[in-house]
């Protein structure tokens, strides 16, 4: 049994019959691995033809939200310099406002002065030496010490009492004599 073209041949055999059963056994994955071959084909057909349009839908929506973003931006900063111009106007009206009701009541008081002022009796005018004893007793004490003639200033003493500076310099010059 030595003859080794008998064992050439019989391995020859054993690999012949290992690689049908290996063929037999890989051809049912074989025919899925084709039919997945073929899903995926299709697949990728599909998104051949689907997604250019989808990632273009999908960046012109991302255009479109850019725009409404700055547009939503530009109507905020619009209302909030709407909002800045209604707060002035409230505010030079409240002034405005302000002015007219001191106004309104300058004039107010001004009305009513003058129709009072235009509407009393005018008091006949007398001279203080010829009230009566009554009307001399109700006067304040510095008021009736004022009206007599002894108690009076002369012009040139009320000033004299009221120029206190001119003084200094002949108190210097007195300081200056007795060194």
């Amino acid at each position: 049994m030595i003859d080794p073209l008998f064992w050439l041949g019989m391995s020859i055999l054993l690999v012949a019959a290992s690689l049908t059963a290996v063929l037999v056994a890989a051809i049912p994955a074989l025919q899925e691995l084709a039919r997945a071959a073929r899903s995926a084909e299709k697949l990728f057909d599909t998104l051949a033809r689907e997604l250019p349009p989808t990632l273009n839908a999908i960046r012109a929506t991302g255009l479109e939200i850019t725009d409404l973003t700055d547009d939503v931006s530009e109507g905020i900063k619009s209302a909030g310099q709407v909002v800045k111009q209604v707060d002035q106007s409230l505010e030079t009206a409240r002034k405005q406002a302000q002015n007219l009701q001191v106004g309104t009541r300058s004039l107010f008081v001004g009305v009513k002065t003058a129709w009072k002022t235009f509407t009393r009796q005018k008091p006949p005018k007398r001279s203080l030496e010829r009230l009566t004893t009554p009307e001399k007793t109700t006067l304040p004490s510095r008021e009736r010490e004022a009206i007599k003639p002894e108690n009076r200033r002369a012009k040139s003493e009320v000033y004299r009492s009221n120029d206190v500076y001119s003084d200094a310099p002949g108190w210097e010059a007195n300081f200056d004599d007795e060194e």
